[in-house]
């Protein structure tokens, strides 16, 4: 899934304080204020950690392997072992 300012909007302020959000970060605010200097810097922050935290999740999603891999390999070296290579990869792609 791709990371949008949307995503970013609805993180920083909830869904309840604006009509609607466009695309690139515009936002129609509920009480009908123009979108602050300071409100910008912000949804733009959120908008890079989320796309950094989203890498992150990719990476470790790859890793892990399917449902069927994750469970054949507990089945061929045991649920210890499958919790050590789950902490691993949690260790090597870490959120921040």
């Amino acid at each position: 899934m791709a990371i949008t300012k949307i995503e970013a909007v609805r993180s920083l302020f909830g869904r309840g304080s604006y009509n609607r959000c466009m695309g690139d970060g515009t936002v129609d605010w509920k009480d009908g204020h123009e979108t602050t200097e300071e409100e910008t810097a912000q949804i733009n922050a959120e908008y890079d950690r989320l796309q950094t935290e989203d890498v992150v999740l990719q990476k470790r999603i790859k890793e892990y392997g399917s449902t069927a891999e994750q469970l054949e390999y507990i089945v061929e070296n045991g649920v210890d072992a499958f919790i050590t290579k789950q902490q691993q990869i949690k260790t090597d792609n870490p959120k921040e």
